[in-house]
């Protein structure tokens, strides 16, 4: 007997064609649901249930700021504003706008869930209440960020009337470009039209309904076709499509329901416990990220406004979303809120102590990774850790650079070294050459301390929370053998904004089918960043299993940015400089103070320059990457920084050389006086100061002193041995022969020394020969010197100079050649370039003296510019092919230098084509090398055996005037005897970019100077650097009585072991030393080592004083550490002798230089 196994219903007969679809067309089919050309009869034809505009229920008046400025909320309420209405036009550009509004609520809106002002202005905007607390942020205009509606709160509904405030600015989100290409520069001259003020009733089930079809079209767009999930969501899809009849309430729930055969049945009710629910352990993790860039396209001041419209946005979304955790960075940007906008920065203090608002990256701005210098990046962490716990009693565990343009090897450890472990960051996803191979990695610097490193997968910090990003999570991640976690990073940024509303949404749905499917790695939300970092610290055995990146992180991109804006790079070079001579001088000048002196540590104004300093370095800023009003801005600061730290050195003169003025041309000094000099670098040291004739000079120099060729200029031999303050005159010693110019006049030159020989022919330079050695370091059948290339690259201009410029080389000719000094202290050429646009002044000299005292070492050949340029896209570099062999050059970075390939073996070394160095880059082999130094450049190259220094760029966007005008600058050729390890370029490099502080001091002085020598040494390992001298951050400067603190920062600077003693003066009461970390932070406590001979040699003082005079210090390569002494109060002083010069004989003094003795 036959058994059947069916349900007995299967029909025997079809005539039918079968269910058979066409996917691709129906996947197609889905973008019409939405918007369009059938938005008037799509879902989006019911997104809204009522709107209703015009005076009757929506007033509104206006206040048009004067100029460009900005008025906080209390002075724009003081003005008299007028009439205005929807569809009013205004402007120009960054302007600033002020609006009442006042709204009227019809009575049967109250039955509505929600009632909205939609309010678009085609710009950004910020939403107040009337008392001037700022509600939320507006992005007007039709791109994706578009954000313009409020909701209005249910009691205002209730009763029938609202009030607000708003404040709009005439810019997008990414500013006012020209052209509409992003990166242009701005429209001066931009209007804009307020193009809606509307009440709006949102039909929140349409609405939820489009959130609910975006997703499912996402799964159809993302997942592979031959998924379960993505036939399931675009089969749900277009049964919602078909399902489209009326959207009214009954269909709209109808179409909800089909969507929840995908998200599961009343997913929605639970809200944000949705994440409770499915998989314990989330491969992809959310956090609401909004990146402020502090200036770009836009300049600082409105980024103050970004920031309190972005957070106070997201301050908002929170109380919505519970599940919404939101990370921020860089304290300038808090400041700034608290300065401006206090009622929210409150909101955001108590945010942050619920937990929902997180500190992160623990810097004062997301700076550049690249040039700013060691002791800068260690007071970016300073600056920015102070300043959350000081505001928020806490600080920050993750570091977090996310876009900026590569990151130095030094980080690591100052990451470590500033109390975090875990580093975030993605720029490297942007490499235009190798896919870089890790995305959870640890990385390892140059001293090889390691941070726990993430660079998410999903390759951006402004992820729109999509089906593909949460997808690419895991899909792109480079090591999921070790780790698969990832860090959704996710809000509208760059110009700020954040998360929308949509993103968290769409959140909650990828959720709900994480929970009842598989074919979606599961996302969760309401952790923090440490809580991700924790977890793979835990699940990698302590990152044990982990791949390692040891060294830098080059971008292989924006290699432009070492070089655009050349007088930024310059303002932030001589700024550090400052900074680092001001905090040395100042700490000396409030231990040798007299009792009578009233002088007081100035760390409110040094405070002030530093952060200065510190904004500057800003990823964008320092690059050369932003607009011209930002460079107004960034050139004003520097000017700033410059005058207050040149006050303040002038007030440590006043202490430490009391009597002295400084030296210049229009001094006014009408006694005899000496010539002195501070000299704030710990090394021996000879210099030629150039001095001029006229004013207090004119009577200066005895007839065998040097003058130059016009007469108006003479020279001067200044020497200081190791650690000594006070650089004097010396006579020139017979070991070292007299230099000599030579010319004929129009094509040859030379210059020449003991040592070495410069020949420059026809305008190049032909040879550079070491006459003791006997050789020839130009390569053969070369020539060095200045060259010009085309610099086009494909798209980012002011960011990028790409690998083909290289093939575009036309190198100029040094002309009208006249010689200015003839020796024997220094001999020097004046040329000329012309070229294009541009007029290219270069003044090459050569000294009778090497700059360090080191045996053997070779004087530089300084070259000093002065151009008027006028070129656009191209680049000025100075080359010398170099008669030298090895596979790499090295590069002086933060605390150390790297190493960079000369060759392009693999895609990795031939990507290397100009990369970013300091004060040095060097190419040696063994037995000689040769060095360029510079003083504010930091674009270099080595390409085989051609060493460059890039000079100047002429890039037209985002700043059309980028770099056009005058500049002055400097750079050396250093050749040396022995390899670069065997050399004092890393002093001769950090002696160059510190110039001597020239003093007059009179001749009758009865204290010329408070000490002579500085109480804090080093003895030992020559590679051991005392890099920063300053007081303590927690010191009490006024008080007489309170204990005071000097922070020493030393690094090991060469790349190997050292041992040093750090000496401290006798007459300096220490009475307690701590190693620290960068924070100030008490890691251990130091003993003094007694030093029989420091004690005789400090006399009868020394009874008085401890005799703990000597720390012993171990470091490892690259090391930096941080020592604090503590000093017993001020009293110390009194009786304290006064070193006077007194170990100069008065042979010696007899060379002093004297003006106006007659």
């Amino acid at each position: 007997m036959a058994h059947s196994l069916g349900c007995g219903h299967y029909p025997e007969l079809n005539y039918g064609s079968g269910a058979k679809w066409i996917k691709n067309l129906t996947q197609s089919r889905l973008s019409t649901f939405l918007g369009g050309h059938f938005q008037d009869v799509n879902l989006s034809s019911v997104l809204y249930t009522h709107r209703l505009d015009g005076p009757k229920y929506v007033d509104l008046q206006v206040w048009n700021a004067p100029g460009l400025s900005k008025p906080l909320f209390q002075e724009a309420m003081q003005q008299t504003f007028k009439p205005a209405k929807k569809g009013d036009s205004f402007g120009p550009s960054w302007t600033n706008h002020w609006w009442k509004v006042k709204i009227s609520i019809p009575s049967d809106f109250k039955q509505y869930e929600r009632v909205q002002l939609e309010f678009d202005p085609g710009c950004e905007a910020m939403i107040f209440t009337t008392e001037g607390l700022p509600l939320q942020g507006i992005t007007g205009g039709d791109a994706g960020e578009r954000r313009v509606e409020h909701i209005i709160p249910r009691e205002a509904v209730e009763r029938g009337t609202y009030e607000v405030v708003i404040e709009s600015s005439c810019n997008g989100m990414f500013g006012v470009p020209w052209s509409g290409d992003m990166i242009g520069p701005p429209e001066m001259n931009r209007y804009f039209n307020l193009a809606s003020a509307d009440i709006v009733v949102p039909n929140q089930d349409a609405w939820h309904l489009m959130w609910d079809f975006t997703t499912l079209k996402e799964i159809v767009d993302t997942l592979p076709g031959n998924s379960p999930l993505q036939n399931k969501a675009l089969v749900t899809a277009n049964a919602i499509m078909n399902a489209f009849k009326t959207g009214d309430a009954e269909n709209i729930k109808q179409m909800r329901e089909i969507a929840e055969d995908v998200f599961g049945k009343g997913w929605q009710a639970k809200g944000a416990d949705i994440y409770q629910e499915g998989p314990e352990k989330a491969q992809v993790v959310g956090i609401s990220y909004c990146h402020i860039d502090t200036a770009w396209l836009w300049p600082y001041r409105a980024t103050q406004q970004k920031t309190a419209r972005s957070w106070s946005t997201q301050v908002d979304l929170m109380e919505r979303y519970p599940e919404h955790r939101f990370a921020c960075s860089q304290a300038q940007q808090f400041k700034w809120l608290e300065q401006q906008y206090p009622p929210l920065f409150k909101k955001i203090q108590d945010k942050v102590a619920s937990g929902q608002f997180h500190l992160i990256g623990g810097a004062w701005v997301e700076n550049d990774g690249n040039m700013p210098s060691g002791e800068a990046l260690v007071r970016q962490f300073v600056y920015g850790q102070r300043y959350f716990e000081s505001r928020f009693g806490q600080r920050c565990e993750t570091a977090w650079l996310p876009d900026s343009f590569g990151l130095t090897a030094a980080y690591p450890q100052l990451i470590r070294d500033s109390g975090m472990k875990y580093f975030f960051t993605q720029k490297l996803s942007w490499n235009n050459v190798n896919v870089f191979p890790h995305s959870t990695f640890n990385w390892v610097g140059i001293d090889g301390t390691q941070v726990l490193c993430h660079m998410t997968p999903v390759d951006t910090y402004t992820a729109q929370a999509s089906v593909g990003d949460v997808n690419k999570g895991v899909s792109n991640h480079k090591n999921l053998e070790s780790n698969d976690s990832a860090l959704l990073v996710f809000g509208n940024g760059d110009g700020g904004g954040g998360a929308l509303p949509k993103m968290l949404e769409n959140l909650r749905r990828i959720r709900a089918i994480n929970n009842i499917h598989r074919d979606l790695p599961p996302v969760s939300m309401g952790s923090t960043v440490e809580q991700f970092f924790a977890d793979i610290e835990r699940d990698s055995k302590e990152g044990k299993t982990l791949p390692v990146w040891r060294g830098e992180l080059y971008l292989e991109f924006h290699r432009g940015t070492y070089t655009s804006h050349g007088s930024i790079k310059k303002g932030n070079r001589k700024s550090e400089i400052l900074l680092r001579d001001v905090e040395r001088l100042a700490t000396l000048a409030t231990l040798f103070k007299f009792d009578w002196s009233s002088y007081v540590y100035p760390k409110a104004t040094i405070d002030d320059c530093w952060e200065k300093v510190l904004l500057n370095q800003f990823h964008d800023v320092l690059p050369g990457s932003a607009i011209g009003m930002v460079y107004d801005d960034a050139e004003q600061l520097y000017s700033e920084v410059r005058k207050d730290c040149q006050a303040l050195l002038e007030d440590a003169f006043g202490v430490l050389l009391s009597d002295s003025v400084p030296l210049s041309g229009d001094s006014s000094i009408s006694q005899p006086f000496n010539v002195v000099a501070v000299n704030t670098t710990p090394f021996a040291r000879r210099d030629i100061i150039k001095i001029p004739m006229s004013g207090a000079g004119q009577n200066l120099l005895p007839g065998s002193v040097q003058t130059s060729v016009d007469g108006n200029h003479g020279y001067v031999l200044l020497q200081t041995q190791e650690n000594e303050i006070i650089a004097q005159p010396a006579v020139a010693s017979t070991e070292h022969g007299p230099v000599s110019a030579h010319t004929n006049g129009s094509d040859h030159i030379i210059l020449r020394s003991s040592s070495l020989q410069l020949t420059i022919s026809q305008g190049r330079i032909t040879s550079l020969y070491d006459v003791k050695l006997k050789r020839e370091l130009i390569a053969k059948g070369s020539t060095g010197g200045l060259v010009i290339f085309e610099d086009r690259p494909n798209y980012w201009d002011a960011w990028d100079v790409e690998i083909h410029h290289l093939e575009t080389p036309i190198p100029l000719e040094f002309s009208s050649v006249r010689v200015i000094a003839e020796g024997p202290l220094r001999a020097a050429v004046q040329t000329q370039v012309k070229y294009g646009k541009s007029t290219i002044g270069v003044t090459i000299s050569l000294d009778a003296f090497s700059t360090t005292t080191r045996e053997h070492s070779r004087p530089l050949f300084t070259f000093d510019a002065d151009i008027d340029w006028g070129e656009r896209h191209k680049i000025l570099k100075f080359e010398l092919p170099l008669d030298i062999n090895n596979t790499f050059a090295t590069y002086e970075s933060q605390f150390g230098w790297v190493q960079r390939p000369t060759h392009k073996n693999t895609t990795l070394d031939a990507a290397k084509f100009e990369v970013c160095g300091h004060k040095f880059a060097d190419f040696s082999e063994y037995g000689y090398g040769v060095a360029i130094l510079s003083e504010s450049k930091y674009g270099y190259a080595c390409d085989g055996n051609v060493l460059r220094l890039s000079l100047l760029r002429a890039a037209t966007a985002p700043d059309a005037e980028q770099d056009q005008g005058k500049h002055e600058f400097s750079w050396a050729v250093m050749p040396h005897v022995g390899s670069f390890l065997e050399s004092d370029v890393p002093k001769a490099a950090y002696i160059f970019n510190s110039p001597l502080h020239l003093r007059a001091v009179p001749q009758n002085a009865q204290r010329p100077w408070a000490t002579s020598r500085s109480p804090f040494w080093l003895e030992g390992s020559p590679n051991v650097f005392l890099e920063t001298i300053k007081r303590g951050e927690d010191d009490d400067f006024e008080s007489k009585s309170a204990n005071k603190t000097v922070i020493l920062r030393l690094y090991e600077a060469l790349g190997g072991h050292g041992r040093v003693q750090l000496r401290i003066s006798p007459v300096v009461q220490v009475v307690d030393a701590y190693l620290t970390n960068l924070l100030e932070d008490h890691k251990a406590s130091l003993s003094f080592a007694s030093d029989a001979e420091a004690e005789a040699s400090a006399g009868d003082h020394a009874a008085t004083t401890t005799s703990r005079f000597r720390l012993d210090l171990d470091f490892r390569a690259f090391e930096v550490k941080t020592v604090k002494l503590v000093i017993e109060n001020e009293e110390w002083v009194s009786g304290a002798k006064v070193d006077d010069g007194s170990r100069t004989s008065d042979s010696e003094r007899g060379s002093w230089v004297t003006v106006g003795e007659e």
